[in-house]
């Protein structure tokens, strides 16, 4: 098992090429880009050549799945944010929370078009959004809601979106959904480990062990206490990662035939319930890391 800890995490499929040139082709279409980000890991789910790609078009970053980050972590994150780059706003976009903010702060951020625009005679005419992000950040959960109705397709996995699609949303704006997109190649290998942790890496190309047992070397150190609370587990401050999955999994009477403990069902609870929000709040990157 300790050998397998040294696989990266790297994903790049055609399809992902194919969504970079089509963000490059759409945005003349659009007056402004909206980032859906994962609260969980801010950082780690910003794609790198996002920048490049969408020059100085103005942008709004949502802090999404807010609910299921630590809260003060996201306070920080906003600060950094809005400090570097964007407009910001910490939302959940399956209950909708913080999302009654959004169109308001468009109309902000874009206070100079819709001037423009009005100075030109074109009173009321809809700003259009481009909505990006990687897989499973919430970009169609954020553009159902806002839409009030279930058009965009939405999953719990990476990769369902494949292609450009309006959605017009009231007051005047619409919002152009576009296929998740990573990037060619993770520079730090943590990176790829908390995507694959959140969903945003297909659980297919990873090994379901070796991500768990990273997922409990970072909560061991940074929310221990989450772990005693979730499973019952103690005194394992000075244990190896899969020493403390074997913990769980005895916990959870995970055993298989011959007394011995199924890591991988262990594995996948363990992941499952981290997703799920089970483990309570927990924020993986942190301001200034």
């Amino acid at each position: 098992m300790a050998d397998s800890i040294k696989q990266n995490v790297q994903w790049f499929p055609g399809h992902m090429a194919k969504t970079r040139r089509l963000i490059k082709e759409c945005l003349p279409q659009v007056d402004a880009v909206t980032e859906v980000l994962d609260a969980r890991v801010p950082e780690s789910s910003r794609n790198p050549e996002l920048s490049e790609l969408i020059g100085g078009k103005p942008r709004i970053i949502l802090l999404n799945k807010c609910d299921v980050a630590d809260s003060n972590a996201t306070a920080r994150w906003v600060e950094h944010y809005k400090k570097s780059c964007a407009a910001v706003l910490p939302v959940d976009c399956k209950s909708g929370k913080g999302l009654n903010r959004f169109v308001p702060l468009m109309r902000e951020v874009l206070k100079d078009r819709i001037e423009k625009n009005e100075a030109r005679g074109m009173h009321g005419k809809p700003l259009r959004i481009m909505v990006v992000g990687i897989p499973n950040t919430g970009k169609s959960s954020f553009i159902n809601k806002m839409a009030g109705r279930n058009r965009a397709e939405v999953a719990d996995k990476a990769g369902v979106t494949r292609q450009n699609r309006w959605f017009v949303i009231g007051n005047g704006i619409e919002l152009l959904d576009t296929p998740g997109v990573l990037w060619p190649k993770f520079d730090d290998p943590s990176v790829g480990d908390k995507l694959a942790f959140i969903g945003s890496v297909k659980d297919t190309i990873v090994d379901t062990e070796t991500l768990a047992i990273r997922l409990l070397e970072i909560m061991k150190t940074e929310y221990a206490d989450r772990l005693t609370e979730r499973y019952g587990i103690v005194d394992f401050a000075d244990s190896e990662a899969f020493e403390v999955l074997e913990m769980i999994a005895k916990r959870r009477g995970m055993i298989i035939k011959g007394g011995e403990v199924d890591y991988t069902r262990a594995s996948v609870m363990l992941l499952d319930e981290y997703r799920g929000g089970k483990l309570g709040k927990i924020t993986l990157d942190r301001v200034g890391d």
